[in-house]
């Protein structure tokens, strides 16, 4: 296989903050995907959900399109970018008005290989 076989999914719009889909994003990048399927199981976090749905497609993905072992696929990038923020109003006190917004964000998964992300596991 070639450096450019990896396979990679989107998952846009997902609610809850950048920063907090990142710390889980931090733990599963570079490793395997059926330890990282083990940790997300376990893991206290309410975005653990949407990512695991976004790590599945992305592997689907590379099991179809290009034909490769699931068994054998290392998470080569997890990022979370900031989406569109939904802005909404609660009522308070004197006829104020205090502004929430309600964060997404867009995550994005590449798996790749093992033998093709060796030089991700040496650079950290």
């Amino acid at each position: 296989m070639t450096d450019s076989s990896f396979a990679q999914a989107h998952g846009r719009f997902i609610r809850g903050s950048a920063s907090k889909v990142r710390r889980v994003l931090d733990q599963i990048r570079g490793r395997t995907y059926r330890d990282a399927l083990i940790m997300l199981e376990f893991m206290p976090y309410r975005s653990t959900g949407p990512i695991t749905k976004v790590l599945r497609s992305a592997v689907a993905n590379a099991e179809n399109n290009l034909g490769l072992d699931p068994s054998s696929l290392v998470i080569k990038t997890a990022t979370a970018d900031m989406g569109p923020s939904m802005k909404r109003y609660r009522p308070r006190a004197q006829g104020r008005a205090f502004a929430i917004k309600k964060q997404t964000c867009h995550i994005s998964i590449a798996v790749a290989p093992s033998n093709t992300s060796l030089n991700l596991e040496d650079s950290d």
